[in-house]
């Protein structure tokens, strides 16, 4: 799936947390973007909206999450396969820096930015799957302003499970091979689902996010498989365990459209299998629903060589452990919805060779985003988001890929933070056309000259206006 699309050499650091450009909001956005499967609403027979909250995709209901968690079985086998296509228009405030050189190559250009083809539903009556593949129209430029395409893995979940139902007992279980830590989660305050649902391609703030994510948002997503089982009893509490190794032998066909010593996609490797762990408690009681997490997760990767991409096994891994917090919140009754989510991640950087760091050995970045929303009759809607990173200054915290962000910052911070409003339509299930406006207050760790030469966090302010379909 289309997920976030970051800074693609931060100084070695982004090598081993980035996700690919084009697949990365592909991906986004696979994540938002790979939501309302129309194969699913045909195999149970049920509108979109009884399993997304008020046509917000990729929302989950109860009724969703049941379905998801009992591995995409619920229903009659059915057609299988959907499409979906996104339509888009970035304006970035102030394109340009001191030097004239172009921020964001897209802006201000209207675009058919994605399309996804995807397969899912139920294989047997305990084993079922979610797979995408996705083609980004706008992936590389070449110097004469010429475009081209990519097509790659999005988000993959391949699920067996089954279901008990005993007097007062009620257990769901399962295990799960997927391509992206947190697409198997059911939640969406876990990264691979979390706002913002739908983002431009290039466009860095058209994302709605930070130029900095820790390994749990996306770092790693379409380079790694995980493998896990988890268990949930009574509606109540939560728990999966996964572990996560490379792409290598059958495994590759997670990660289709990166390769080994690709410049535009290269293969991410990690050491060995990294654990995975997930505890929730969650309650339904009338229209309202609540769930409060934890999420622990630690990576080790290696770092690609700068000329040829090939990995460097010799120079050892930079660790990455993210300890996150969240929550959910969901008011489900006509004819209106609301839905509010908040998470938090903390990421401890361990680099002692200093393979991404340059000023120490060890680091740390800190995520916030919080969001809430609210729709009528699922048709019109509206949502306000916040984020907020901060970590540890270093050196080698100086984007320099002219795809996502070109200004770099004079005080080698990542700090940054902002707000996203949006108001979306839906005319039809299917169909959802949307205005994202995000407004930087501190950008790279300054409101203003955060360059070191004139620079505002509010030039990177973004309007986003984007049309979706899926059939």
């Amino acid at each position: 799936m289309l997920v976030y699309p970051r800074v693609k050499d931060i100084a070695k650091f982004m090598m081993s947390i980035k996700l690919p450009l084009a697949t990365g909001i592909g991906i986004v956005l696979l994540a938002s973007n790979a939501s309302a499967l129309p194969a699913f609403a045909r195999q149970t027979g049920q509108s979109c909206v009884a399993c997304h909250v008020g046509g917000q995709f990729p929302e989950l209901t109860p009724y969703g999450r049941q379905f998801k968690l009992t591995g995409y079985t619920l229903g009659q086998q059915t057609n299988p396969l959907a499409i979906m296509v996104v339509a888009d228009y970035a304006k970035t405030s102030k394109n340009t820096d001191s030097a004239g050189t172009t921020v964001s190559p897209l802006s201000g250009k209207a675009i058919v930015d994605y399309a996804s083809l995807f397969a899912g539903g139920r294989i047997t009556d305990n084993i079922g799957a979610f797979a995408q593949i996705t083609y980004s129209f706008h992936d590389q430029q070449s110097s004469s302003g010429a475009w081209t395409g990519h097509l790659g893995s999005d988000n993959t979940d391949i699920r067996f499970a089954d279901h008990l139902v005993e007097n007062d007992q009620d257990l769901i279980y399962g295990f799960t091979l997927h391509n992206n830590p947190s697409v198997q989660d059911v939640w969406n305050s876990a990264p691979a689902w979390s706002y913002p649902y739908v983002a431009a391609s290039g466009n860095a703030a058209a994302t709605g996010a930070p130029p900095y994510l820790t390994a749990l948002e996306g770092g790693f997503a379409q380079q790694v498989a995980g493998l896990g089982a988890y268990a949930y009893w009574n509606h109540t509490v939560y728990a999966e365990l996964t572990a996560y190794r490379s792409t290598t032998g059958p495994l590759s066909a997670l990660a289709i459209g990166n390769a080994t010593g690709d410049s535009a996609h290269p293969k991410t490797f990690v050491e060995g299998y990294n654990p995975y762990v997930r505890l929730a408690y969650t309650k339904d009681w009338g229209s309202n629903s609540v769930m409060v997490g934890l999420t622990s997760f630690k990576i080790g990767s290696y770092v690609n060589d700068s000329n040829n991409n090939q990995p460097q096994y010799s120079l050892g891994t930079i660790k990455q452990t993210d300890t996150a917090l969240d929550a959910q919140y969901q008011y489900l009754s006509e004819p209106y919805t609301a839905t509010a989510q908040v998470r938090w991640i903390h990421e401890r950087i361990s680099d002692p060779n200093n393979l991404a760091l340059q000023d120490q050995v060890s680091a740390s970045l800190n995520s916030f985003r919080t969001k809430a929303s609210l729709t009528y009759r699922s048709q019109f809607g509206a949502s306000l988001s916040f984020f907020n990173v901060s970590g540890t200054s270093d050196s080698s915290y100086n984007p320099t890929s002219p795809s996502t962000t070109a200004v770099a910052s004079a005080t080698n911070s990542p700090n940054t933070r902002g707000w996203t409003p949006e108001a979306f339509w839906l005319p039809e299930p299917n169909i959802r056309v949307g205005l994202q406006y995000t407004a930087f207050t501190k950008y790279l760790g300054e409101s203003t000259n955060y360059d070191g030469a004139g620079r505002k966090a509010s030039d990177n302010n973004t309007l986003y206006l984007y049309g979706w379909y899926a059939y």
